[in-house]
């Protein structure tokens, strides 16, 4: 029953039109606008650039480190698991619908399971890095759900397809996948870790999503 109101939720979210005041991915695109702004709020797939598989998680747990639940790359576009609210960090003026600037400490919740994107000191379970988990719920969220966008380039506010970069405040390390895919549990899906290099494998783009429009007071 829970699996199928879910269901029922995500198809009605990702179904909305222009009327509704939210902006799709696919809806921009038809309709000819570029560069649309991520706001607070928004719900999207982060899209790994040099891979193109997108930010996942599931209710799995690692078996290993921290025994949180694991993180991955999914190759596949389809697939509800990947889908990430923007939220800005408690003790900000930061509100939904706000435009997330360069810069910005941010978290993002899973939409799925309403864990927090998490980092700490860890290691990931292949290549020994920087351990990269889901962790908390809408009640419980710690600095180790901390990361700062930094936007390669010269763009002052994020939008769709501009290439970023996420540091997580307390380790330092950069949101990072690679080639290197797990064979049994989450077979075919790349790790996800945190490395404290930049690197050509550190580097994000926000893809398919719902994006909520901007505060009028938010762009001036």
């Amino acid at each position: 029953m829970a699996m199928g109101f879910f269901s029922l939720a995500l198809f009605l979210f990702l179904s909305v039109d222009s009327d509704s005041g939210y902006t799709s991915a696919s809806a921009a695109a038809a309709s000819g606008k570029e560069g649309v702004e991520i706001t607070y709020g928004s719900a999207m797939k982060l899209m790994h650039e040099k891979t193109k598989f997108r930010l996942h998680s599931h209710d799995v747990p690692y078996g290993s480190g921290s025994g949180q639940q694991s993180v991955t790359a999914f190759p596949g576009v389809v697939d509800s698991n990947s889908y990430w609210i923007v939220k800005p960090v408690p003790g900000t003026t930061a509100k939904q619908g706000d435009a997330v600037m360069s810069g910005a400490t941010i978290r993002l919740q899973h939409m799925k399971t309403r864990k927090w994107l998490h980092s700490h000191l860890h290691a990931s379970p292949i290549s020994g890095n920087l351990e990269v988990s889901c962790f908390g719920d809408d009640s419980n969220s710690d600095t180790g759900d901390h990361w700062k966008l930094i936007i390669e380039g010269s763009g002052k506010t994020w939008k769709q397809d501009q290439r970023v970069r996420l540091q997580h405040i307390d380790t330092s390390g950069y949101l990072h996948s690679h080639d290197k895919k797990y064979q049994r549990i989450a077979g075919g899906q790349q790790e996800v870790c945190g490395i404290r290099e930049k690197r050509a494998d550190n580097v994000w783009l926000a893809a398919e999503g719902v994006y909520l429009p901007v505060n009028e007071s938010s762009s001036k």
